[in-house]
């Protein structure tokens, strides 16, 4: 398969549509730089780049080739329906404990914010164009290995912070089943921290960063939106939200993982 070039569609060659007719996925794993191509082609095709990765060697097809993974209609609202602030204060008040006496260790971990939701982080500075910096990580993504059997999605989306929505991803399902919501707050960390969406899996998303915190007190207030958005990147992995808050600061990367 040669570096991708769209005309209209991807029906010329190499794609494959999936079950549901949802996205297109390529036939093979994606080569470096085929994530800028298409991304620099998204404003004419409209079709949005994503990598996509699989459950496991053993399941290449879920979930983007098994449509028991991807349920259309438990999208029940449109990422403009909701207010970013609302939903991230929801699911910061929501979380609990992993374990059932875990509520002193779920209130440490929390740090300075144990007397509730503090509200949205500040806007971050750009210190990369967002489509440069989307494209350097999509290539880092891919050389890394993180994905299982790695391909290369187009879907149909005015946005990549809309293309999960748009192709009924259902990763963060044990956390938040309706993928609008998620998709709501992306198109606010969009405006606010210059991200892109990049790459998805089964419960995997990886984002580029172009205005990440550049401090420890704004890496705080970004590190408490992402315990509300993911909170099992802080309880599942570092444990505390001021370690979590350290490795984002000035970070081109962020990414989530919903048990």
């Amino acid at each position: 398969m040669s570096a991708p070039r769209l005309e209209t569609d991807p029906t010329d060659g190499g794609w494959e549509p999936s079950p549901d007719g949802r996205l297109w996925i390529s036939a093979g794993p994606p080569e470096p730089g085929w994530w800028r191509v298409l991304h620099e082609q998204h404003e004419r095709t409209g079709l949005w780049p994503l990598l996509l990765g699989s459950l496991s060697d053993r399941d290449p097809d879920r979930p983007w080739r098994d449509p028991d993974d991807r349920w259309p209609g438990q999208i029940r609202s449109a990422p403009g329906d909701h207010y970013p602030g609302a939903l991230l204060g929801g699911w910061w008040s929501s979380v609990e404990p992993e374990e059932e006496d875990g509520e002193e260790e779920l209130m440490a971990s929390i740090g300075p914010f144990r007397a509730g939701w503090p509200g949205l982080a500040r806007r971050g500075r750009l210190q990369a164009d967002p489509g440069e910096r989307a494209a350097e990580i999509a290539d880092l993504v891919s050389a890394k290995g993180w994905l299982i059997a790695p391909r290369l999605g187009l879907i149909s989306s005015s946005r990549g912070a809309d293309s999960l929505t748009d192709a009924a991803w259902t990763g963060p399902t044990n956390h938040e089943n309706d993928t609008a919501k998620i998709s709501c707050v992306l198109r606010n960390w969009e405006d606010r921290f210059g991200v892109r969406v990049v790459a998805a899996s089964f419960a995997s998303l990886y984002l580029s960063v172009a205005a990440p915190p550049l401090d420890a007190d704004h890496a705080m207030e970004v590190a408490a939106e992402h315990h509300a958005f993911c909170p099992d990147n802080v309880l599942q992995g570092c444990g505390s939200l001021a370690d979590y808050a350290a490795s984002l600061v000035g970070a081109p990367l962020w990414s989530f993982w919903w048990d």
